[in-house]
């Protein structure tokens, strides 16, 4: 089997108005401290990929659903309910696709979709 040229995922970006809040907003969500904190780019470690905040520039650029990214966890529902209240909205209500796969996302406070998952078969490369 001919090797992929793609390494895997690395970073997830979302852009917000308000860095300062979004990052306090996240290191509450997520757990760890930022590690790279400057007023462009604010990065922080979660599980050895990269979660990033961009400021808005600009006009406020529209967020959509067409992409979703999830974050993986042990329990969705309880993951879910956390982030709502902590301030986030409903995007998907926690449910099972399968097997043991379930999924939910919730919208951080400026609306940008955050997915959840919890995959026990999903193993990272060694």
């Amino acid at each position: 089997m001919k090797p992929s040229p793609m390494h895997g995922l690395r970073t997830v970006i979302y852009i917000v108005p308000d860095l300062n809040a979004a990052k306090k907003w996240y290191h509450k969500a997520f757990g760890p401290k930022p590690y790279f904190d400057e007023s462009f780019y604010v990065g922080f470690s979660i599980g050895g990929y990269e979660l990033g905040l961009l400021p808005e520039e600009g006009e406020p650029k529209p967020r959509g659903e067409n992409v979703m990214t999830y974050w993986g966890v042990d329990d969705v529902q309880k993951a879910y309910d956390r982030l709502i209240r902590l301030g986030a909205s409903t995007c998907e209500e926690p449910h099972n696709v399968g097997g043991e796969l379930v999924v939910g996302a919730v919208k951080d406070p400026w609306g940008n979709v955050v997915g959840l998952i919890h995959n026990p078969e999903f193993k990272l490369p060694e």
